[in-house]
């Protein structure tokens, strides 16, 4: 296994990149979104989605789409700019704060405004809240629903199971959505090495965050090694989760490449770090596993978008 990255390493060539999972529309990042869009860039990024957890914050994910989509920047003397995307969905863990006619609106929201994924959606019982019998109910049952959604639109989904991977396992074997069809990631991937496979066999790519960067993330690193030695480097994606999951070299004062104002966020720049570490642990080189990393990206997203030269 190659060394893990040390904070006084320079960054490697720069890759385009696609951050499949952000929470870009925050606002924590209204102040200075656009300097981080042209950092971004300047790291790579081309691609961003934006996804959904709670219906009243959708609005807000379409006016930081429309936002991010007119904000140019400059490089080598051409005009150019991330694109954005949207993902809706009503995430488990805020289930107490989710109703039928949520449901209902998103729906009409697909219909009207077809978003590029459904998400995220599944099951979460981290807390002891989320495990009473009627709340998790709640997340099966609109979790189904989100599904069902995402078979009547022909829309991928972005997953967040989070300490009930055999229970959704259990429920997206039954249903009628089929990721080998529709695309999908289990976006933040926190299972073992028996689930990453159980993923992939089912159709969904792993999504791989800062997280990775942490040596001591070992459940993690072996499920990732585990599942791309079975399945190969295709069956992964990566993502910042921004605001969350910063990679652990960013959370250093030590790192000269770090923005000393961004220590308390992960931003969408971080995501070559993502990269970076990845690169590491399965001894691929940054540019054989970006160019792959893009194409399962947009397996995954099922879009078409062209590998930039």
């Amino acid at each position: 296994m190659a060394a893990l990255i040390t904070p006084i390493q320079e960054l490697p060539d720069i890759y385009p990149l696609i951050d499949t999972h952000t929470h870009f529309d925050e606002p924590v990042f209204d102040n200075d979104r656009a300097l981080l869009v042209q950092q971004a860039y300047s790291k790579g990024v081309r691609h961003l989605v934006l996804v959904g957890y709670l219906y009243k914050h959708f609005e807000r994910m379409y006016d930081a789409e429309r936002l991010l989509n007119t904000t140019k920047t400059s490089n080598s003397q051409k005009v150019s700019h991330i694109e954005s995307h949207i993902a809706v969905g009503l995430h488990p863990f805020y289930i107490n704060e989710h109703s039928e006619e949520h449901l209902k609106n998103m729906a009409k929201m697909i219909a009207d405004r077809c978003p590029l994924a459904i998400g995220e959606i599944g099951l979460d019982t981290f807390t002891a809240e989320m495990k009473v019998p009627s709340v998790f109910a709640k997340q099966v049952q609109f979790f189904q629903a989100q599904l069902d959604m995402a078979v009547l639109y022909q829309l991928p989904v972005i997953l967040h199971i989070r300490k009930a991977h055999a229970e959704a396992l259990s429920i997206l074997k039954a249903h009628d959505y089929d990721a080998h069809k529709l695309g999908g990631i289990a976006h933040s991937f926190s299972g073992g090495e028996q689930e990453a496979k159980a993923f992939i066999k089912l159709g969904f790519k792993l999504g791989v965050t800062g997280q990775v960067t942490n040596p001591n993330a070992k459940k993690l690193r072996r499920a990732i090694q585990a599942a791309v030695d079975s399945h190969g480097i295709e069956c992964l994606v990566i993502e910042t989760d921004c605001p969350d999951m910063m990679p652990i070299i960013c959370q250093t004062s030590d790192n000269i490449w770090s923005d000393t104002q961004s220590h308390d966020r992960n931003i969408p720049a971080n995501l070559s770090w993502v990269l970076l570490s990845l690169s590491e642990l399965l001894e691929v080189s940054p540019d054989r596993l970006a160019k792959q990393l893009w194409n399962n990206s947009c397996n995954a997203l099922r879009t078409t978008w062209a590998y930039p030269l």
